[in-house]
């Protein structure tokens, strides 16, 4: 699911894709999604929720940009459990684990302090740490989420079926 926005919150307009679960096309899927699209030229930079989507269907950042040539920055409200995250690569996907750890490696994550208190983990490739920031801030409307993050998911969730989850209170 993907949301072009406007920054900051002007939506643009929404694609869709799938992958396969576990599968190793996302980095694919995503970019047949932006370069079949009538947004391409408008896209300034890509915003991912992780690199993960579809389990552990990994988006080779590098890749990505290197075939788009805009900054492409990933954005996590939890920092990862490395540890956990490699043990699984071993165990379910012995035969291209390395390659998938490289993947997930690849790009160190920084903290990014939010207005809401909980910091946000981010990676970017294409841009500097501050370019990075000033895109997720940009995109940042309430909350900590970047706003075609936060969209995405919404919109994904109705597809699936799965009820929203309510929102947190407004803070004065």
């Amino acid at each position: 699911m993907g949301v072009v926005v406007s920054t900051p919150n002007y939506v643009e307009g929404i694609v869709h894709t799938t992958v396969a679960v576990d599968g190793t096309d996302a980095t694919d899927r995503i970019l047949d999604l932006i370069q079949g699209s009538s947004f391409l030229d408008g896209v300034r930079a890509v915003l991912l929720d992780g690199i993960a989507v579809g389990g552990f269907n990994l988006v080779d950042l590098d890749r990505l940009y290197e075939r788009l040539r805009r900054p492409v920055v990933t954005v996590t409200r939890h920092p990862p459990d490395f540890r956990a995250i490699r043990s699984a690569l071993t165990k379910y996907f012995p035969t291209d684990a390395a390659r998938r750890w490289r993947l997930v490696r690849a790009h160190p994550l920084f903290r990014l302090a939010t207005a809401e208190g909980n910091p946000l983990h981010v990676s970017a490739v294409g841009c500097t740490r501050a370019e990075a920031k000033a895109i997720v801030r940009r995109t940042t409307v309430r909350g900590n989420l970047p706003e075609p993050l936060r969209l995405a998911r919404l919109v994904a969730r109705a597809m699936a079926g799965v009820p929203p989850r309510p929102a947190a209170p407004a803070k004065n």
